[in-house]
């Protein structure tokens, strides 16, 4: 593999939904899971593949946390350029790691720290092979209501699927694609619907269920189950 890939994990946020679950006022991915920060659970998963050359973290300024929870990790470094956002926090991430245009670039949610070797590797691979990129997903398998209090409809869920983290894109792609998004006002809620902001259409590559991020008080349970 000729381009770099390089690993991108926005760490910038409090996580104010999961903090209920005792965190003693820590941002969520600092919390302790099976001993040990969950952002450091979320690194560790990227570098399980020899192809990520490096895992760069982009933590807010004036972070406490991050140096304890990273320290001693191989290939790990972290910056505070985390914005308002995490659109921001991934633009700022890309513009100081100094990736060329061709270089690919991964993207993972730091409340990931379920994430597979091979599902990782799975991603990886497909992605070498086309042309825009891609993410891990999973198909919605229940049924899906629409409404507000009451149901509106019932959705089709043949063609939904559950997105996850990594999202993997080639770094000039990104880059272009985000700044377009802000430029029209587009809401980018992940790197895959900038990307399809921009007209293209990214591939569903199979994740797996405990790659789940966590969100509520009651995740983390359940994740310390799964590590």
């Amino acid at each position: 593999m000729s381009a770099s890939l390089i690993a991108i994990v926005p760490a910038a946020g409090i996580g104010a939904r999961a903090v209920a679950a005792g965190g003693a006022g820590l941002p969520k991915q600092y919390y302790p899971l099976a001993g040990q920060p969950m952002l450091r659970h979320s690194v560790l998963a990227l570098l399980a593949d020899p192809r990520v050359c490096q895992v760069r973290v982009a933590v807010s300024p004036g972070d406490s946390w991050v140096e304890s929870a990273l320290a001693g990790l191989p290939r790990t470094v972290w910056r505070e350029c985390g914005g308002p956002t995490r659109a921001v926090t991934v633009a700022n991430a890309l513009g100081d790691s100094g990736a060329a245009d061709d270089d690919w670039i991964l993207v993972h949610d730091a409340a990931r720290p379920g994430l597979t070797a091979a599902a990782l590797a799975r991603l990886i691979d497909a992605c070498l092979e086309d042309t825009v990129g891609g993410l891990l997903a999973l198909p919605v398998r229940d049924t899906v209501k629409a409404g507000h209090e009451r149901v509106v409809r019932t959705v089709d869920r043949q063609e939904l699927w559950q997105a996850q983290t990594p999202q993997m894109f080639r770094a000039g792609l990104l880059r272009r694609a985000l700044r377009e998004a802000a430029e029209r006002g587009v809401d980018v809620t992940d790197e895959a619907s900038a990307i399809e902001a921009a007209g293209l259409a990214p591939l569903l590559v199979p994740g797996v269920m405990r790659n789940f991020k966590v969100t509520w008080p009651e995740d983390f349970g359940l994740m310390e189950k799964w590590l």
